[in-house]
């Protein structure tokens, strides 16, 4: 089994339910969700002119290799109505592969670690709370200094 962290965020509709029902359809999905950080709320990045975002990571062990677990959670965004708009849009639900055991990955489809991941405090915050002392496989940094150097 591998130990996945997964990045969900929603700025529509009901965010904070749209948030903890991902969590649930991830479960539902045979997911096995072994830690959960609170809800932050969080102002937009990248496109700043739209509502705050609620967001949240969880730690997942999962048997899927990485395109099938993107796929996935493609499913999951879709089934909970997620339409494409423009980059950084707003969204119903965003569910994102942050970490994937200490896997780098880079394909059309998908980049392991999370390529923005250590510009973006909504990302590093709940994260760091699940795995403050885990080490970014690229960077070689703590998630916990990936934060702090935001922070400072």
């Amino acid at each position: 089994m591998s130990k996945v962290y997964i990045g969900i965020g929603s700025n529509l509709g009901d965010r904070h339910k749209n948030c903890l029902r991902a969590v649930e359809l991830l479960k539902e999905s045979g997911l096995s969700v072994t830690k959960q950080s609170p809800v932050h709320e969080t102002e937009p990045w990248g496109l700043t002119e739209q509502p705050a975002f609620f967001n949240m990571a969880v730690e997942i062990e999962t048997g899927l290799a990485p395109t099938e677990l993107l796929g996935l959670l493609k499913k999951i965004e879709k089934d909970m109505g997620r339409e494409e708009t423009v980059r950084w849009g707003p969204r119903i639900i965003d569910l994102d592969i942050l970490l994937y055991d200490d896997i780098v990955l880079n394909t059309e489809a998908l980049i392991i670690p999370h390529p923005l991941m250590h510009e973006r405090e909504f990302v590093l915050a709940p994260l760091a709370e699940l795995a403050e002392g885990l080490i970014h496989p690229v960077l070689k940094k703590k998630i916990g200094d990936l934060l702090k150097a935001i922070d400072a």
